[in-house]
C-alpha cells in the first residue's frame, strides 16, 4: 500500500480485505485499514460501484480515490490515471462518450497543461490546455 508504515497499523494489524454494501446501495469491494481515530477507511486497492452505476477500480488513501486508477461512467466516459483526493489530479487520459479523447495532465479534475486531444475523426490537437480554453492547439499532420 502506497504511503502506509508498518506503525500505521494497531498492533501490527494489516489492511483487512473487506466486501462492503453502503446504506445508499454502494458497494466496495478492497483493502481496508483503520485510520488514526479508529474508524474503517477504504486504503489500499479497491473496487467501489455507486448505485448509480458509476465504477472505480484502483487505489485508494483514507477513504479518498488516491493513486492510480480507472473510474467508468454510465455514459460510457472513462478516465483512467492518477488520482488525489477524489479528483483527476497528474497525468491520464479521458474518453469521452463519442469517441474523442483526452490524454495529459490534470489538476483537480481540470485539464491543465501540456496534453492531446483526438476528434471523434482521429485528428490530433497538441498543446497547453487550461480548463475549456486551449489557446494556440497544434494539428499532428501524419505524413
Amino acid at each position: 500500500m502506497s504511503g502506509k508504515k508498518e506503525t500505521d497499523f494497531p498492533q501490527g494489524e494489516g489492511p483487512l480485505k473487506v466486501s462492503y454494501i453502503f446504506p445508499n446501495g454502494d458497494q466496495y469491494e478492497g483493502e481496508c485499514s483503520r485510520s488514526a481515530s479508529g474508524v474503517m477507511v477504504r486504503s489500499g486497492t479497491g473496487k467501489h460501484t455507486s448505485a448509480s452505476g458509476i465504477v472505480y477500480t484502483g487505489e485508494w488513501h483514507e477513504d479518498m480515490m488516491h493513486g492510480r486508477g480507472t473510474l467508468q461512467h454510465p455514459s460510457g466516459a472513462t478516465y483512467e490515471g492518477e488520482f488525489k483526493d477524489n479528483m483527476y489530479h497528474g497525468t491520464g487520459t479521458y474518453a469521452f462518450p463519442d469517441g474523442s479523447t483526452y490524454k495529459g495532465h490534470f489538476h483537480k479534475n481540470r485539464l491543465e497543461g501540456q496534453g492531446s486531444f483526438t476528434n471523434t475523426q482521429g485528428l490530433v490537437w497538441t498543446g497547453e490546455f487550461h480548463g475549456k480554453a486551449a489557446l494556440g492547439l497544434k494539428m499532428q499532420h501524419n505524413i
